[in-house]
């Protein structure tokens, strides 16, 4: 019974990156500034380190400065 949970919670755990993974790659299309190759670069580096990738594309894209974000209030 714990191989079915440990699996189940490997499977989710996995497809939240998947779908966050996805999130950051379409974002990363979408901008429209930003030097191609620059995209590749972000594009490549979120598909061969999945979590990593994904963290140091959050942390340190400058995505303000491409993307079309405004303040809420």
């Amino acid at each position: 019974m714990e191989e079915i949970y440990s699996w189940y919670s490997g499977g989710l755990v996995g497809l939240i990156i998947l779908i966050l993974d996805l999130i950051a790659i379409f974002e990363v299309l979408q901008t429209g500034r930003r030097p191609i190759f620059n995209k590749l670069l972000w594009i490549l580096f979120i598909l061969v380190f999945p979590v990593f990738g994904l963290i140091v594309y959050l942390l340190f894209s400058n995505r303000y400065e491409y993307g079309n974000y405004e303040a809420i209030v």
